[in-house]
Formats: structure tokens, C-alpha cells, sequence
């Protein structure tokens, strides 16, 4: 391997996932109330114009796949923060549906190449480095969940005078925190191209999709993922209806899962790292159906056990959420040759558009028959993805499911870490 500033390339990518997740988090809490705050277009035809922006772009990872395999993640991933800086500029100056469904077009667009290149771009960055990529995606993750965090605390506390000079001024923060982020990469040194350091030329889609192996991983992990989403989507809806407690519960509850990952991730994934990733995920699985057996049991009406249950099912609920993120994209990973890591990861990318449809269709599918219900389908679902796991193992490649500590050079001597 050759030598690369790793230091210096390794605090330039921190320090851009970060920026890159302030300007997300300040944003998400505004995604539709800005546009009925400034313009004049009804909330339902909002909905839609969203919501199409959205569904447009996911044809994109594909692409997104095939252009990092050409040209390399790090130009993709410095072009998609600067569409979504764009957008937040454009979002100031919008007022008809139009100009709304283009802005928010290219921001989604700019979301979707973001997402579908990042895991690349860190895959290819621990290359380099003498840190396992689990950790890498360990801070990714971190980093990400510390960002939205702060991003959406600021938003909350300075949206109180209500004005609309406070809203465009979230927006062009937004665009400041991605270009930052954009520039930030920019100064990121240049790694060898894919192609360099793998075993051959990269191949199609068409041979990733013979994959039947990750294929299968990726299906899996379709319920993991939607098993992320589960907390953020129903605490709010379920401490209200469910167990008829005060609104700000949800917002303790969720701060306290921020702070959690951004104290004990680290140092969490850096323990885990030396057992196998397809136990690691397994051990998630089992968290996640504990979590969600305990909330559909204190489903009923509100007890002096309610709220104890319910922070210490979230506890588990955020330690599953570090022991799956890191190792989950850390297999998918190491699955793909490194000629054709781009397609294979971001092909992966499609289990969490299909857990971001599936999950809100299976909360609000099932609340309403019984506050129980969507938890207990969940618990089945981590199950079932529980006993895949473990029949998928055997099939999945060695450096995949263990990964020896990486080997770097440092003034010509070759140091195992």
C-alpha cells in the first residue's frame, strides 16, 4: 500500500461528514413547514411536489455506482454537496410550485449521490489508513447523528420569533455548512483510482447482480435499516397516543440516543471489531426485537413503568444502532472487489430506500389496528433477518465477515496495526 496522508485526509473527511450533517439537521425540521411559511402553495400540493422530487432520484444510485467505478467517489461526493448547497440557495428565492419541485429536485438528487458515493469514498479512505473500516463507518455515523442533532437544536431555538428573514437565514446556513463541506474535500488528498489497487478491470452490473450472496445481504439488511428509522418515526406518535405522556418526553428521549452514539461509538466498534461482523449484526437483531417487544409491551395505558421501560429499550435500541451501522456497510464493503466497490455499495444503498418507503407504510398500516402491533411485526421481521443471517454467513467471503487489522507503509517499513 502506498503511503497517504492519513492524518490530515482523515480530519479534511470528519470534518466535512460533519459540516455536511450540521447543514442536514438544520434543514430537516424545515422540509415542508418553510415552503407553507414563504409561499403561498397549498400543504397538500407541497406534499406532492416533494414527495415526486424524491421518487425521481432513485434511479440514481445506479448511476452514482457506475460513475465512482469510472472516476472515483471523492469528484462525486464534492458534486452532490454542492446540488444540495444549491438547492438550499435556490429555496430562499422559489415562491411558485415549479421552481419548489426543481429546487428540491436537485437537493433530493444531490441526497441521493451523496449517499450512494460517501460509503465509497470512506471504504477507499481506510484503504489508506491503519484504522478498519468498521471504525471509519463508526464515525460516519457518529459524526452524522452529532450533526442533525446540533443542527436541529439551533433550528429549534432560533425559529421561536417565527419571522421569515429566520427561515431564509436557516437556509442560506444550510448552503454554507455544504459548501464548506464540498471545499472541505476538496483539499482532501487525491487516492490512487479505483481500478489501481484492485485485481482487475470493473465489471457491470450485470455480474453484481450474480452476486446472489449480497444480493441476499442487501435484502437483509432492508429490515435493519428500517429498523433505524423506527425510533425517530414513531416515538413522537407513540409517547403521545400510546402512552398518553408529555410531548417533550419524545425529545429527551431522542436527544439522549444522540448522545449515546456520539459518546460510546467509538470506543464501542473499536471493542467489537475483532468478532465477526455477521454476529455483530445478529447480536443487533436480537437489541432491536427486545426493543420492540418492550415497547409493544407498555403499549397500554400509561404506568409508573412506562417511562423507566421506555428509556431502557432505547438504550438497547442505540446500542444496536452502533453494533449494526459500522459492521452492516463494513461487510458490504469487503463483498465487493475493489475494482467494482462503487456499483456493489451502491446497490446496497437500495435496502435503505426500500426501508425509507416500507417504514412509515408499516407504522401507520399497523398503528391504527393496536399500539402494539407495528412493534411486534418489527420484532418478527429482526427475527426472521436474525436466521438469514446466519444462513447467509458461510457464503459470504471470508474478509468480509473478519477482517484482518490493515497493513500501511510508513517510511518504507510495513507496520501491522
Amino acid at each position: 500500500m502506498q503511503p497517504f496522508p492519513h492524518r490530515r485526509s482523515g480530519t479534511a473527511l470528519v470534518g466535512s461528514l460533519l459540516l455536511t450533517s450540521i447543514g442536514g439537521g438544520l434543514f430537516l425540521p424545515l422540509s415542508i413547514v418553510y415552503f407553507t411559511a414563504l409561499t403561498t402553495v397549498p400543504l397538500a400540493e407541497l406534499g406532492i411536489l416533494i414527495g415526486a422530487a424524491n421518487a425521481i432520484t432513485i434511479p440514481v444510485p445506479l448511476f452514482a455506482g457506475a460513475l465512482a467505478d469510472r472516476v472515483g467517489a471523492r469528484t462525486l461526493v464534492i458534486g452532490a454537496l454542492l446540488l444540495q448547497a444549491a438547492s438550499f440557495l435556490a429555496f430562499v428565492h422559489v415562491r411558485q410550485p415549479a421552481g419548489i419541485f426543481i429546487a428540491a429536485a436537485v437537493g433530493a438528487t444531490g441526497v441521493r449521490f451523496f449517499w450512494s458515493t460517501l460509503f465509497t469514498f470512506i471504504a477507499d479512505h481506510a484503504d489508506h489508513t491503519a484504522v478498519l473500516k468498521d471504525v471509519w463507518y463508526a464515525r460516519a455515523n457518529i459524526t452524522r447523528t452529532v450533526g442533525i442533532g446540533t443542527g436541529g437544536l439551533i433550528t429549534g431555538a432560533v425559529l421561536a420569533d417565527g419571522q421569515d428573514a429566520t427561515y431564509r437565514a436557516i437556509a442560506y446556513a444550510a448552503c454554507i455548512c455544504l459548501t464548506l463541506a464540498a471545499a472541505s474535500l476538496a483539499a482532501y488528498p487525491r487516492m490512487p483510482r479505483p481500478t489501481a489497487h484492485g485485481t482487475g478491470p470493473a465489471v457491470g452490473y450485470r455480474a453484481v447482480l450474480a452476486d446472489r450472496p449480497f444480493l441476499m445481504l442487501t435484502a437483509v439488511n432492508t429490515v435493519f435499516a428500517m429498523s433505524t428509522l423506527m425510533l425517530g418515526l414513531t416515538l413522537p406518535t407513540f409517547i403521545r397516543t400510546a402512552l398518553h405522556a408529555p410531548a417533550w418526553l419524545a425529545s429527551v428521549v431522542l436527544v439522549g440516543n444522540a448522545i449515546i452514539i456520539g459518546v460510546l461509538g467509538g470506543p464501542l466498534t473499536r471493542r467489537l471489531a475483532r468478532h465477526r461482523r455477521t454476529r455483530l449484526i445478529c447480536l443487533a437483531a436480537g437489541l432491536w426485537t427486545t426493543w420492540s417487544l418492550a415497547f409493544a409491551g407498555i403499549s397500554g395505558e400509561h404506568s409508573v413503568w412506562s417511562v423507566p421501560v421506555l428509556v431502557a429499550a432505547t438504550v438497547l435500541f442505540t446500542t444496536a444502532e452502533i453494533i449494526h451501522a459500522p459492521a452492516s456497510m463494513a461487510i458490504a464493503a469487503a463483498c465487493a472487489p475493489p475494482a467494482t466497490r462503487g456499483r456493489y455499495l451502491a446497490l446496497f444503498q437500495y435496502s435503505f430506500v426500500g426501508a425509507e418507503i416500507a417504514a412509515p407504510v408499516l407504522f401507520a398500516g399497523l398503528f391504527g389496528l393496536g399500539h402494539a402491533m407495528p412493534f411486534l411485526a418489527l420484532a418478527v421481521l429482526n427475527i426472521i433477518a436474525f436466521a438469514c443471517t446466519l444462513r447467509l454467513e458461510p457464503h459470504l467471503p471470508p474478509r468480509a465477515v473478519h477482517e484482518k487489522a490493515p497493513q500501511v507503509i510508513r517510511q518504507g517499513i510495513q507496520v501491522r496495526v
